[in-house]
């Protein structure tokens, strides 16, 4: 298993590079996000030891567990490399991927790196209040979800919504708004993964003209072990992979 993530993870960003030429990208602006939802915990110290550090969950729970046994392992660890001179396990950067609750946002702010799924006002203003309850010492960075592809069943903002919401978060203290995510459908199509990936770039540089959004508005969440090539090519600077890395 762990040697076929190492070539799993050779291919993926083999692809990444050939996909930045394509689109006269840099493979260095584009992060790998290793969605450790299915797998278990001896494999995501193996994917830390790859030096594979954004770990992303699509649910506060899954989160919330991983995370106490992976900072477990770090620490004993860090006790082994004081003793003998082992190399120390890198400490993840966790990613919240899926839809998130309101009721689940106190349990996940402590230890979350980027929120990349908030889909509303209410969901953004429980954020913020929960920041301020919980004192913490830097803004809480997140992406605003788009439903590009118009699908009823996904959440994610109107595409005709997203410059208010954009608005309305600059107003919000804590928080930090980055860049967007969206999530493609399901085809053996690849132009409509495209069109959906190519809407919320439309949408980014259409932000990024305004004063809406500030210098940090630099992320475009996007791309999955489906469709993650057509995404890079897009624009994509985060691509959530579980799949083509796992599989």
């Amino acid at each position: 298993m762990k040697k076929k993530i190492v070539d799993n993870l050779k291919r993926i960003r083999d692809d990444i590079a050939d996909a930045c030429a394509r689109a006269r990208r840099r493979p260095e602006d584009v992060r790998l996000i290793a969605v450790t939802k299915t797998v278990e915990p001896d494999i995501i110290r193996h994917v830390l030891e790859l030096n594979l550090a954004d770990l992303g969950e699509a649910k506060v729970q899954d989160l919330l567990q991983r995370h106490a046994i992976i900072e477990e392992s770090i620490q004993r660890r860090s006790a082994l490399a004081a003793a003998d001179n082992a190399p120390p396990l890198p400490r993840p950067r966790w990613h919240m991927i899926g839809h998130l609750q309101r009721n689940k946002v106190k349990q996940l702010l402590p230890i979350v790196t980027l929120i990349h799924s908030v889909d509303s006002l209410r969901l953004a203003e429980e954020i913020n209040t929960m920041a301020a309850k919980l004192g913490l010492d830097q803004k809480v960075k997140i992406l605003l979800e788009v439903n590009t592809s118009q699908e009823k069943q996904k959440f994610g903002l109107a595409v005709g919504a997203v410059t208010a919401m954009a608005d309305q978060i600059q107003t919000l203290p804590n928080l930090q708004l980055v860049g967007m995510m969206t999530m493609a459908p399901l085809t053996e199509d690849p132009q409509i993964p495209r069109f959906c990936f190519a809407r919320l770039r439309e949408i980014f540089e259409e932000l990024r003209g305004t004063r809406v959004v500030g210098p940090e508005f630099k992320h475009l969440s996007m791309g999955m072990s489906q469709d993650y090539i057509q995404a890079v090519e897009e624009g994509a600077t985060l691509l959530r992979i579980g799949t083509a890395l796992f599989q």
